[in-house]
């Protein structure tokens, strides 16, 4: 062995485990909190931003889940009623294994195309395709 392959083989015995693991997607968390009756995500915007989803449709699936009204203001999301942190974030994971996370691959780099009235969630990856509602 040469002496670049042993200097590359101690890297990567010293490295902690955190950043030898593959995997390189963690579902963010929504950032939230109750005033009075409604319940204020603060990091919409950001958590949108991570995924690479419409806020429209993060909004409408959010909406339909649990059964409450939204608004937007700024950043923040605003649900018209009280919602635990704990559900909230439950209902954020079954969105990002139906519409973010690849069907195929398990990888999150992939976007919604609709074609012919059909929506499908194609990764960018593997080249995937998975048909939505």
């Amino acid at each position: 062995m040469s002496d670049y392959e042993n200097l590359l083989d101690n890297v990567y015995t010293n490295l902690p485990d955190k950043i030898k693991s593959e995997e390189r997607f963690e579902t963010p968390k929504f950032d939230s909190f109750i005033e009075g009756n409604k319940t204020i995500i603060k990091n919409f915007e950001a958590v949108v931003s991570t995924l690479r989803r419409e806020k429209d449709f993060l909004m409408k699936f959010l909406t339909k889940e649990l059964a409450v009204p939204i608004s937007i203001a700024g950043e923040r999301l605003i649900l018209q009623r009280k919602v635990q942190p704990t559900l909230l974030n439950k209902k954020l994971e079954e969105f990002v294994k139906e519409y973010v996370v690849c069907k195929v691959c398990g990888k999150p780099d992939t976007n919604i195309q609709t074609s012919k009235g059909m929506k499908e969630l194609v990764c960018e990856a593997c080249g995937g395709r998975h048909s939505i509602e």
